[in-house]
């Protein structure tokens, strides 16, 4: 390996691009580890819309000669689609010249990591929650959707625990959900080199160029992100019925799923029509040009598992480098990046009455607001893109030159 670059195979079974987290999340990580010297393919599906979009200009990030995106072309269906992306990407992964073999992916993770260890690279596997958790909280979490099966949920705690126990390196996306793993399924000894947490992250360009909101007018208080229940948008609209010296801003909503009518209704009923405003969905790019119009940024999730031990938000993140002051949920996992009344007033989860209280101090106080957002700022350089791809990319490199095998610990 000596000589040449690092080669990361990244495998994200997703149309591509998304207009979800976790398409932002995947192509902000490999662009960052290609920045950090890695040469990194990321195979994907091929996008579904018409016309079909090109994933850098959505996601607004630059070419890059080690950068490149695959995406796999597949037909039939769900159940097809699937499998035929789970071929294709086996195919790549046990390819001549990759070095490591980054995904996201609990079922291909698994099926990688059936193959004999001499026949394959190092397979890192990153964590967002405990599967049969997640799986089993379903129907709190998503508009529509069904709980699992308990047939469904101990075959996913099987799979996890097969994976945790086997996978070469391992991703947590928070302290706690690093702490829960090793807490159910047992320790892995050689923890110390190949298991590391790496947070989402923000561009640091977008932390240098954020600029300070004087007041002007009255405050403006704003939501971005996806409208599931779990998200709490529910609460932030009940809370601003609450607070009517703040006005409202969401920014969000995809058009096919039901949350955005349900919460544009959910104003009208309480009476905020003319002070709450709806974008709808937005490109990810243009996100930042809408917080730049508003005082304060709400994060109102509910306290779920999902939520409280293993949520590392995007816009957590976002927030933080848009230098505003923030109100979220007093969750594990927001305190891990954030601290009440130092980079954020942290209100109860869930309570309408404790976020408007805090909207309403933010209104009343505009030189703490600004105070809070200075140190939001400061706090956003420890979680940029840049940050994640040096932790993901020390794991890799360590991998790589050990082969998989357990790197001694002193």
């Amino acid at each position: 390996m000596t000589g040449r670059a690092l080669r990361l195979l990244y495998l994200a079974d997703i149309r591509f691009p998304i207009e979800r987290a976790n398409g932002i999340q995947t192509i902000e990580t490999c662009h960052a580890l290609a920045r950090g010297g890695l040469d990194v393919r990321l195979v994907v599906r091929t996008d579904t819309h018409e016309p079909p979009r090109d994933p850098l200009d959505y996601y607004g990030v630059a070419p890059l000669d080690q950068f490149v995106i695959t995406q796999v072309p597949l037909s039939g269906g769900g159940a097809a689609r699937r499998m035929g992306y789970l071929r294709s990407a086996v195919r790549y992964a046990l390819s001549r010249g990759v070095d490591a073999v980054f995904t996201r992916d609990l079922l291909l993770a698994s099926l990688l990591l059936g193959v004999p260890r001499r026949l394959r690279p190092p397979v890192i596997y990153e964590s967002h929650g405990l599967s049969d958790q997640v799986a089993a909280q379903l129907d709190t979490l998503l508009t529509g959707a069904r709980a699992a099966s308990l047939t469904k949920q101990r075959r996913l705690a099987r799979r996890e625990a097969r994976v945790w126990r086997r996978a070469d390196g391992y991703v947590a996306i928070t302290s706690r959900l690093r702490d829960a793993l090793a807490g159910r399924f047992g320790p892995r000894p050689d923890a110390d080199a190949t298991v590391v947490v790496a947070h989402d992250g923000v561009r640091a360009a977008d932390i240098a160029a954020s600029q300070a909101r004087p007041r002007a007018g009255r405050c403006v208080a704003a939501y971005a992100g996806h409208l599931y229940p779990w998200k709490g948008v529910d609460v932030f609209i009940q809370a601003l019925a609450r607070a009517p010296e703040v006005d409202g801003l969401v920014v969000g909503g995809h058009p096919a799923e039901p949350d955005l009518g349900r919460l544009e209704q959910a104003a009208r009923d309480r009476g905020l029509a003319d002070r709450v405003r709806f974008t709808g969905l937005v490109a990810p790019r243009a996100v930042a040009s809408h917080l730049a119009g508003a005082d304060v940024l709400v994060l109102p999730n509910v306290a779920t598992t999902l939520s409280s031990d293993y949520s590392s938000p995007l816009k957590l993140f976002e927030y933080l480098a848009a230098r505003r002051a923030i109100v979220a949920s007093d969750l594990p996992a927001f305190r891990e990046v954030v601290g009440h009344e130092r980079e954020a007033l942290l209100v109860a989860p869930g309570d309408a009455e404790a976020l408007a209280t805090a909207l309403r101090r933010l209104s009343a106080e505009p030189d703490f607001a600004s105070a809070l957002a200075a140190r939001a700022a400061a706090r956003a350089a420890a979680f940029s893109w840049d940050v994640r791809a040096a932790t993901i990319g020390g794991l890799v490199a360590r991998l790589a030159t050990t082969g998989g095998a357990p790197v001694p610990t002193v």
